[in-house]
């Protein structure tokens, strides 16, 4: 799929042939054919009963008022009342059709309101529910599921997506019958609004599917999202095809339904069945890998066939990303370029808990060793200090101010184009797993991946905090290197063992200290619940973070609780790199060591009270220096070492460069390859360089609060919280954060100088002394902040005006762009 701001790339458009020397395809997508192919068959469904819960009707649904609701009560059918509060939650119970296993796609809401901006809902299971907590959740963290009102006289009907939704990924499952048994609703945010509700329609799969046509979608099943076709029993979609000279079909199947489905691949010549190969599906919702091998049609032209058939008209069949490869085809026109690209991210990993970066602890062997064998960049800074800003920041390599993903609910725009669209373009498989359910179709960074795992898939594995480990995504990512050893792939790795809680599974959780520090660590933490609520802390883990107000208060020394998370944070560490040490192994057995660039990064760091707090809201050293890794065997002379400072933004172009690929004009961070081939280190000087020598640039970083919703009266005992906005700026030498204000005063400057080089943490503010450093600074930062909102992506994330009705169609049924 080719975007208007994508980047032209000379290989691998359709059928025109990208292979090094040879004018054969990398490879063939099938859903990109998709407008090329003949249908033909399928029968209509006659949809699923619809799941209404009204008022007037029998039985109805139980209600109550949960918290900032007056006078609640049955008026003409409708469910009636008036808000107290801006958080106000009616609760309704569910009594039937709890056994549904279906999985919700959207909730409707027909409602009218006065008064607000915005309805809300959130759902369930348990049958008692505390809606103080669940109201002071969600101001900290809103509710996804959420639509903007219509206030007035007339009633409206809300259609609430729920597949995407964060607070979806959030609840670690999707929800079917029995998760939506109590249904939250928050009519209104605002207090004093009158309100009726007259309908509550819950939509679940099944229903959704029997209204969809065949064609493109993107569908997830157990949160494994894929580009799919979507076909209807009995039918065929036909493509004729040049096959390469090693061809092998590369497809997931699933369904929808409870009956068996046959899923079959069809090659004919002049009519005559020429190959077939057939799968037979009975279990629904989940994909199973259907690797065809069509070897035996190498180099001829036929007519390939996607055939569904099953006894029941109609049944659904789901073809997961169905692209023809050619093994052993290279990946673009460089000779230089690596077969296999893999980007690891380590979240919350702050850079001075490494080995290579001086750390005493034997954290990271792994890592140290890929240090030795490649690059290592001293001094590399994230651009914003939590996931959700930084990482589409990262894989887009615009700023924040630019592509707006600032806040909970906020998307990357379609307009973006990331590191997986231009490996896509160049032929290469391109595969996502992510931990953290920021990275993923929540925040639109499923863009460009054919498959794509999400956090909420690690919720079937073993342990209390799956996402503690690595293991579980190492252990599905190893076996789709095996398939893919000999095509082209990209691969996104996201893992969070170092995020909060900060206690790793066994062994790592005793791997560092003793019981006597575990001792301690309990004590402090039990007398500091004993004085709460006299000061409020917010996060992970539960239980609230320690912070140096609230340890005052509690009289527990702060060493009591830093040396335990010293000791799991590291162990946490340890644990994630014996996962990344998993990987290098494969890529070394599977002969690919030659021929492939694994990039290690974090997209934050973590604080441990270096300003008074836990967690990664600031914008100082602790969480903005963040480790990176290049290692390219072959290509980059081992102990390569880079002090220059330069930023998690200039990642994108300088993996794109490696890769002999051009970077798209939308990018605002530049190679630094230039600075690796200064020291003569690039092996065989291979790599052109396209963007010129290296040119020394201020580097920025940007942190906004979580939501509007975080923006009032503020937090008692956290030294600084989420009631203001924090930029940086790095230059010559010096940094400079500015903090605006949007509530009072936190009794912290509005400007803060430190030195970098000599004060990475910045703890000694000496602002004061050098008042022309602080101004260049400013002007520095009043610039970039014009040049980066002039910048901005369409409103609407791309610019419809330019694209044709079949590729608006593309965008919006692969979730890029509201439909």
């Amino acid at each position: 799929m080719t975007k208007p701001t994508a980047p032209v790339i000379l290989c691998c458009l359709a059928l025109a042939g990208c292979g090094l020397n040879t004018n054969e395809p990398t490879v063939i997508r099938l859903q990109d054919e998709f407008a090329n192919a003949t249908v033909a068959g399928g029968a209509s469904v006659e949809p699923a009963a619809p799941t209404v819960l009204r008022f007037d009707g029998q039985p109805a649904p139980g209600y109550s008022a949960a918290l900032g609701v007056g006078d609640l009560r049955l008026e003409n059918g409708n469910l009636a009342g008036s808000t107290t509060a801006q958080f106000p939650i009616v609760q309704i119970t569910r009594s039937e059709g709890l056994d549904n296993p279906d999985v919700l796609h959207t909730i409707e809401i027909r409602a009218r309101v006065s008064a607000g901006a915005n309805i809300g809902v959130v759902f369930a299971s348990a049958d008692a529910l505390n809606a103080q907590a669940i109201a002071m959740q969600g101001t900290l963290i809103p509710w996804a599921l959420s639509s903007p009102l219509l206030p007035g006289e007339e009633f409206q009907t809300y259609a609430i997506p729920v597949g995407t939704a964060l607070n979806a990924h959030a609840a670690g499952a999707e929800l079917n019958g029995y998760g939506t048994r109590q249904i939250l609703i928050r009519p209104s945010d605002a207090a004093g609004a009158e309100f009726e509700i007259e309908s509550i329609r819950l939509i679940f799969r099944r229903e959704y599917m029997a209204t969809v046509p065949s064609g493109i979608s993107w569908q997830a099943f157990d949160h494994r999202g894929k580009e799919t076709i979507v076909t209807r029993a009995p039918e065929r979609v036909s493509y004729d095809l040049a096959l390469p000279s090693a061809p092998w079909l590369d497809v997931a199947i699933a369904t929808a339904e409870r009956l068996p489905v046959t899923f079959r691949v069809l090659a004919t010549r002049s009519g005559e069945t020429i190959f077939s190969s057939e799968r037979t599906l009975t279990t629904a919702g989940r994909w199973e890998p259907m690797p065809v091998d069509l070897a035996d049609l190498a180099g001829q032209r036929v007519t390939l066939s996607l055939e569904l058939e099953s006894e029941q008209p109609g049944a659904l069949g789901f073809w997961g990303a169905p692209a023809i490869r050619n093994s052993g085809a290279r990946p673009s026109t460089s000779p230089d370029a690596p077969q296999g690209v893999i980007l690891f991210v380590a979240d919350t990993l702050r850079r001075d808990h490494l080995m290579p970066y001086g750390y005493p602890r034997e954290t990271s062997p792994n890592l140290e060793r890929l240090a030795a064998e490649g690059a290592l960049m001293l001094d590399n800074q994230a651009n914003s200090t939590w996931t959700k800003v930084s990482v589409p920041s990262m894989h887009s390599s615009t700023y924040p101010r630019t592509n707006q993903v600032q806040q909970m609910l906020d998307r990357l725009p379609a307009a973006a184009t990331t590191l997986a669209e231009v490996y896509r373009e160049a032929g290469y498989a391109t595969l996502g797993l992510s931990a953290n359910w920021f990275v993923g179709s929540a925040t639109n960074l499923h863009q460009g991946f054919e498959d794509f795992e999400e956090a909420a898939a690690l919720d079937d594995e073993v342990g209390d905090t799956p996402s503690k480990s690595a293991r579980a995504q190492v252990d599905r990512l190893l076996p789709w290197l095996e398939q893919h050893r000999d095509v082209p792939f990209f691969v996104n790795l996201h893992v969070t063992d170092p995020h909060s809680p900060f206690m790793p599974q066994a062994p790592y959780d005793t791997y560092w200290g003793d019981a006597g520090t575990r001792r301690r660590h309990e004590e402090g933490m039990e007398k500091l619940r004993q004085v709460r609520p006299t000061f409020v802390e917010v996060g992970p883990p539960a239980g609230g973070e320690p912070t140096t107000v609230g340890l005052r208060e509690a009289g527990v020394n702060p060493i009591d609780i830093l040396q335990q998370h010293y000791d799991w944070y590291d162990g946490s560490i340890r644990a994630m790199d014996a996962e990344l040490g998993r990987i290098v192994e494969t890529i070394e057995r599977l002969g690919l060591r030659d021929d492939v660039l694994l990039v290690f990064v974090s997209d934050h760091g973590e604080e441990f009270l270096e300003h008074g707090g836990h967690f990664h809201r600031q914008i100082y050293g602790e969480n903005s220096n963040v480790p990176l890794v290049i290692w390219a065997p072959g290509r980059i002379e081992p102990g390569t070492v880079v002090s220059e400072t330069i930023q998690s933004l200039d990642l994108m172009p300088t993996m794109l460069e490696l890769s002999g690929l051009p970077a798209p004009e939308t990018v605002q961070g530049q190679s630094f390859v230039p600075l690796l081939a200064s020291r003569e280190r690039l092996a065989g000087g291979g790599v052109s360089h396209a963007q010129g020598a290296w040119r020394p640039a201020p580097v920025f970083s940007e942190r906004m609060p979580e939501s509007p919703a975080t923006v009032g009266p503020g937090l008692p005992g956290i030294v600084t919280d989420m009631r203001l906005y924090s930029y940086s700026v790095i230059d010559g030498g010096y940094k400079l954060v500015q903090h605006v204000f949007i509530a009072d005063g936190l009794g912290i400057p509005e400007y803060q100088l430190f030195d970098h080089v000599a004060d990475p943490l910045d703890q000694d503010d000496i602002a004061a002394e050098n008042p022309e450093i602080v101004e260049r600074l400013k002007q520095l930062l009043g610039d970039w902040q014009e040049y980066a909102d002039a910048a901005r992506f369409p409103e609407d994330g791309v610019a419809t005006e330019n694209l044709d009705p079949a590729e608006l169609q593309r965008l919006c049924s692969l979730g890029y762009i509201a439909c």
